[in-house]
């Protein structure tokens, strides 16, 4: 069990966010925003500005007793979120910190966290996490990169690091570089100085998206460290130190997801209320509003309410939760993806155009699909951990979370719990479907089952964030974008959408031989479809949200 933390206090948090806010609004304004994707460049200095003694942000994530603030998971959703809305290269160069440090935080020893992380504090060291290789790709476990123990007298000194990694964040400019590679005893992870005889870097990839970050290649040619920087001080420990932040640092990502996607929609909201097309706004047709705003607007928030819910509940020491934290990041970046593409369709032939950021948000917050995990790599992980959760339950695990949601729904009728738990019983009859048939032989359909999962649970933590809104019992430092009576309509659109497609998809892959009639029944296909009613009334309310027509 990991130790709870409470991170800082709503005021910090809150003059953290407004910082950020006017240090960006001074230093990237959209004309350079537009500037360094245009030229590919990174703003090293900016980002040494924002992880230096001008803001400061690094310190979030370093404990006070190392001269940090001691920010919680919570905290950092929150920064991260902010820091999307801006740039999300700019971004990635500051989580690549985060990354790159979070080795040493969860698994360095004492000494080695007070030396380097009083260091990054104090001194706004740049940081580069160095896992993925160029053939191993995500899986961590087929590394070629060798640490060589170095004897003398019989005893380690150090160790001889050759390799390469790829697609590393701030590689050509870090400072501080963590490394896994391959000891004697296993995975094994290690702190290299940028001004290391043997480390080299690549020219930056030219790339799609998040292009005001650096993206490069970093090698190793039997690069010396003493014994020191094995990161642990026992081999061996590197997966388990990875596996240890997954949850963590995903929900950084699922973050980026968010901020991006709202960044749009941001928008596109305001831009559809001035376009006058047949002598009237584009806010004020359905068929704008319903297809490129509202359903996004739930996705969006049915990840807020995952994030924010996984957050909380490390934050608590429930541990590194890491099939919640796959579940935040596969689901807020593909919404965060939809969103953007939405707003590319909404502002029409602008929105195709450089001018008006969502082109470039879109380029941008697709990567978030990619790294820290791709999106199929986080369906399979997904479905693999809660078919297990399935197993061990004897089939009971989502009838008795949807059991949860009938109760909250008694409680609270108006945040759509009640269908909400049609989508969660569909789920479990499917997965047992599924064993009986045995199913989850085929990849793809354990990967449908992954987004169907995905789906199913961020509606029941949007319902779940809906009623405590309602009762006033939010976390504190939670976001409020939406006050109690809007949560509650947007959780209603969202649960329709969720269940519809659990019972729907999920009858496509179970179907077989069997007789349809009977599976629609026990899916529950009518009381779903049923729920449906009241659907485009709750949209429209929605919309007049959006658009301060109460």
């Amino acid at each position: 069990m990991a130790t709870a933390n409470d991170g800082l206090d709503r005021e910090t948090l809150e003059l953290t966010l407004e910082a950020i806010s006017e240090f960006s609004a001074e230093l990237l304004p959209q004309e350079k925003l537009l500037e360094l994707d245009h030229d590919d460049e990174f703003p090293v200095d900016v980002v040494r500005a924002m992880c230096g003694d001008e803001l400061g942000v690094q310190l979030l994530f370093i404990q006070e007793e190392h001269g940090g603030m001691g920010g919680g998971a919570f905290d950092v959703y929150r920064v991260c979120e902010r820091l999307a809305t801006i740039d999300l290269g700019v971004a990635t160069g500051v989580l690549a910190t985060f990354l790159g440090s979070d080795p040493i935080v969860f698994g360095g020893t004492a000494e080695q966290q007070r030396h380097w992380l009083s260091r990054i504090a104090s001194e706004g060291l740049l940081m580069a996490y160095c896992a993925t290789e160029p053939e191993a790709g995500s899986d961590l476990g087929s590394l070629r990169t060798r640490a060589e123990p170095v004897t003398e007298n019989g005893e380690v000194t150090g160790y001889r690091i050759t390799g390469a990694k790829q697609w590393i964040s701030n590689g050509g400019y870090a400072d501080l570089y963590s490394v896994l590679a391959l000891a004697p005893g296993g995975p094994s992870w290690f702190v290299v100085e940028r001004d290391t005889k043997g480390l080299s870097w690549g020219q930056p990839e030219d790339k799609h998206g998040i292009r005001a970050s650096n993206t490069a290649s970093v090698n190793f040619d039997e690069v010396l460290v003493p014994t020191d920087r094995l990161i642990g001080d026992l081999e061996g420990q590197g997966l388990q130190q990875a596996q240890a932040v997954f949850g963590y640092t995903r929900l950084m990502v699922a973050a980026f997801g968010l901020g991006g996607g709202w960044a749009c929609l941001d928008r596109a909201i305001p831009y559809s209320t001035e376009r006058i097309q047949a002598g009237s706004p584009l806010s004020e047709k359905q068929g704008y509003t319903h297809k490129l705003i509202v359903p996004h607007v739930a996705r969006l928030e049915a990840a807020r309410a995952y994030i924010e819910e996984t957050a909380e509940r490390i934050d608590a020491g429930e541990g590194s939760l890491n099939t919640e934290g796959a579940i935040a990041k596969y689901f807020a970046s593909e919404s965060g993806n939809a969103a953007a593409e939405a707003a590319i369709q909404a502002l029409g032939g602008y929105g195709y155009t450089r001018e008006y950021m969502v082109e470039k948000f879109k380029r941008d917050v697709r990567n978030t699909t990619i790294y820290e995990g791709t999106s199929e790599i986080l369906e399979m992980t997904i479905a693999r951990d809660r078919w297990q959760e399935h197993l061990k339950t004897s089939g009971r695990y989502y009838h008795q979370l949807a059991a949860d949601l009938e109760r909250l729904h008694a409680e609270r009728p108006d945040v759509g719990a009640g269908v909400t738990a049609l989508a969660l019983n569909a789920l479990g009859v499917i997965l047992e479907r599924a064993r009986r048939g045995r199913l989850t032989r085929n990849q793809h359909v354990l990967f449908r089952f992954g987004e169907l999962i995905a789906w199913a649970e961020c509606s029941a933590s949007l319902a779940r964030r809906a009623a405590r809104a309602a009762g006033d019992a939010l976390p504190d430092k939670a976001d409020r974008r939406f006050d109690a009576p809007a949560l509650a309509t947007i959780s209603r659109v969202f649960a329709r959408d969720a269940a519809l497609r659990v019972g729907s998809e999920g009858l496509r892959w179970i179907c077989g031989d069997a007789d349809s009639r009977e599976l629609e029944t026990g899916l529950g296909l009518s009381a779903i479809y049923a729920a449906q009613a009241g659907g485009l009334a709750d949209m429209d309310r929605v919309a007049d949200i959006l658009y301060g027509r109460d």
